[in-house]
């Protein structure tokens, strides 16, 4: 017998709008002036919250920090396309957002002061904690979408990690599950291009991250990173898909890590200067203002006025995060489940709590 095709795979690439500030008509119909005003405004403020926290890692002031210059686009664009009620999944790299969905900038700071207090989500939001081993969120991810269609919540989970972490097993483990049971997840991809000194074409021979989602009976698609209107479109559809039922999604956002991978690390190291400069001319705040302006949206009285909020608001933080008193030994035990055990409420009495 011949051999037969019994199926094929076309992954596709989004982009609404160019390097130049130019952008496809057709792909803007649904995208009000106001959220292009939106994506400005948190990208400006995501990279002035990024800029002080490495400022303030320099001075001994903050532990080891995550810098996500370069890959706001991806962070805004795709929480802005959650609702609060949604659940958010994030590794390690997501300070953005964090800050695009309403998560308070002090306690942000706190956390990267050492300080797992500030993980605490207020109430009102539905984010869990940074998870610092690589990928081992994505899994949780999928169980907590499983648990969502099990209980019949129209919801969505939004699961974050690097291109590193799509090496992972984990990875593997939880997209196949999600694929499965139709979990409403919605799997990011931040594919910065380096996990740490590894470059993604070590890491895998495919010739995208998103492809890898059709071996499990999942939509993948690949974005262009530094376009937040891409990315917005792409996880809205994505939100809206995995909320309708139907399962969910894989969407790979090509940017860049313009920092190195954490301010432990050297990037000059392993990385040429060329391809960060090549990269730097990409980066997604450039493309915005350039769009903007085109649509009368952009003056430089707008942006001045946009960052000068901007370091207020961090100014402000930084002063509550540092006003905190530290931590009590009780809290260890408080906070890690939600109802405490004979053993932690013995525990609890002989610290004096």
């Amino acid at each position: 017998m011949p051999l037969t095709v019994i199926d094929t795979n076309e992954t596709k690439r989004l982009r609404v709008i160019d390097e130049a500030g130019n952008a496809d008509p057709g792909l803007l119909t649904a995208m009000p002036d106001g959220l292009y005003k939106r994506f400005f405004e948190d990208i400006t403020l995501a990279r002035a919250f990024n800029q002080r926290a490495l400022s303030l890692q320099r001075e001994g002031r903050i532990g080891t920090y995550a810098s996500i210059l370069g890959q706001e686009a991806s962070q805004v664009g795709t929480a802005l396309a959650f609702e609060s009620t949604d659940w958010i999944v994030p590794s390690f790299r997501e300070s953005g957002v964090f800050l695009s969905m309403g998560y308070p900038m002090g306690l942000l700071y706190r956390y990267w002061m050492g300080d797992e207090r500030g993980m605490r989500c207020p109430e009102g939001l539905h984010i869990f904690p940074m998870s610092v081993p690589v990928g081992s969120q994505i899994s949780q991810a999928t169980g907590i979408g499983m648990a969502m269609r099990y209980r019949g919540d129209k919801k969505a989970v939004g699961a974050y990690f690097g291109d590193g972490g799509s090496s992972r097993g984990d990875f593997h483990e939880g997209i196949n599950m999600a694929g499965v049971f139709k979990a409403p997840v919605v799997f990011l991809c931040q594919n910065n291009q380096w996990a740490i000194s590894v470059p993604r074409s070590r890491q895998t021979a495919a010739r995208s991250i998103a492809q890898r989602g059709a071996s499990y009976g999942v939509e993948g698609i690949q974005v262009d990173g530094n376009d937040v209107a891409a990315v917005y479109k792409a996880t809205s559809e994505a939100v809206a898909k995995a909320k309708s039922g139907n399962g969910p999604t894989l969407i790979e956002c090509h940017t860049y890590r313009l920092d190195d991978h954490t301010t432990s690390d050297d990037a000059s190291r392993y990385r040429d200067k060329e391809e960060v400069e090549e990269w730097k001319k990409r980066e997604p705040l450039i493309r915005l203002r350039l769009f903007m302006e085109k649509k009368g949206l952009w003056t430089q009285a707008y942006e001045d006025e946009v960052l000068k909020k901007a370091a207020a608001q961090v100014d402000e933080a930084v002063k509550t995060a540092e006003a905190m008193p530290p931590p009590q030994a009780q809290e260890i035990i408080q906070y890690t489940n939600k109802e405490l055990s004979p053993r932690q409420r013995r525990e609890l009495k002989g610290m004096g709590g």
